[in-house]
């Protein structure tokens, strides 16, 4: 998550920038799980034609009942799981920005999700509804650290990314900027 201030004609500006699905480790399992899937896929099929499809091996003399089916279900499978990932890839799921205008008196959280009626996701309040940042850190087998904006009513938005944990100092940096900026407390470090 990037952030910037900008000061445009008396405006004040605050925007982070939220990175979705596109991200390294995500671009990483789609080429693994494609070529595994392709890779099993043309091994089940090789051992039923009867035909070599493959550079690295040759499958024609594996039995089509009961080896060659599974290979295919799991190139099929795998293949399914690449596509699944390349899809969100492409979308940009979860990827958007964190707008605070302290012109206009908003907050704007906008994310990408998928295609179809609610293909864009946005939430707008008023800035004067923030009562603090809250930052949220759990350690252990499955870490979080994320960024909440608590709005009145005790309702809490989530502010960054989904998967990966941020760096300690980069969520206690982040959050302070944000803090200060707003003119509100951070809450939980």
């Amino acid at each position: 998550m990037t952030a910037s201030v900008t000061a445009q004609d008396n405006q004040q500006v605050f925007t982070q920038k939220i990175k979705g699905a596109r991200r390294p480790s995500n671009y990483f399992w789609a080429i693994i799980a494609l070529m595994g899937g392709v890779g099993f896929l043309l091994a089940g099929l090789s051992s039923y034609f009867k035909v070599n499809l493959l550079i690295v091996s040759d499958p024609r003399g594996l039995q089509f009942i009961p080896q060659g089916i599974a290979l295919t279900f799991y190139g099929v499978a795998g293949s399914l799981v690449s596509l699944y990932l390349w899809l969100v890839i492409l979308w940009d799921v979860g990827g958007g920005y964190n707008e605070f205008n302290k012109n206009t008196n908003q907050v704007k959280i906008f994310r990408w999700g998928y295609p179809g009626k609610n293909r864009r996701i946005e939430l707008e309040k008023k800035l004067d509804d923030v009562e603090a940042v809250k930052a949220e850190i759990k350690e252990g087998l499955n870490p979080k650290r994320s960024l909440y904006l608590r709005i009145k009513g005790n309702r809490q938005i989530p502010l960054t990314r989904v998967g990966e944990p941020l760096p300690l100092t980069e969520l206690e940096n982040q959050g302070a900027e944000l803090a200060r900026f707003l003119g509100v407390p951070l809450e939980g470090i």
